[in-house]
């Protein structure tokens, strides 16, 4: 391969739009949110086309297949044909948000919730996301 073909995993990431900027980008690298076949990806890694990268973004995780090189970033329409999105619809975030967000409406005049309400709602809302074995 030539200098000009290769492509760090950090650069195709932001030029996908996958991450807002190639920092952003690096960084999830390096915390460990960007796999290729389970293993951690340093943020210099060279992409292929036909690989295969798990990125997780916050609650959202997606699964990627690298169909062409992108080296600039460009408009989201192209950028949606640089990859194949193959995360199952039960792990978007819009399906889980969707089927598994509580109501966390209060009823009016009840009040400020107290400390005990609060423990509750945040134990209700750290485990809505979490996967189920």
């Amino acid at each position: 391969m030539t200098e000009t073909e290769k492509l760090r995993i950090d650069k195709y990431l932001w030029a996908i739009r996958l991450f807002k900027t190639r920092s952003l980008a690096t960084d999830a690298c390096k915390a460990g949110r960007v796999k290729l076949k389970g293993q951690n990806i340093k943020p210099s890694a060279i992409v292929k086309v036909g690989d295969v990268y798990q990125v997780s973004k916050g609650i959202e995780k997606k699964i990627i297949e690298v169909i062409e090189l992108s080296y600039n970033r460009t408009d989201s329409p192209t950028a949606l044909t640089k990859y194949k999105d193959l995360t199952p619809v039960e792990e978007t975030h819009a399906f889980k948000s969707m089927f598994h967000a509580p109501s966390l409406k209060r009823d009016r005049g009840t009040g400020r919730p107290t400390k005990k309400d609060r423990r509750e709602t945040d134990d209700l809302i750290g485990g809505m996301f979490e996967k189920e074995d």
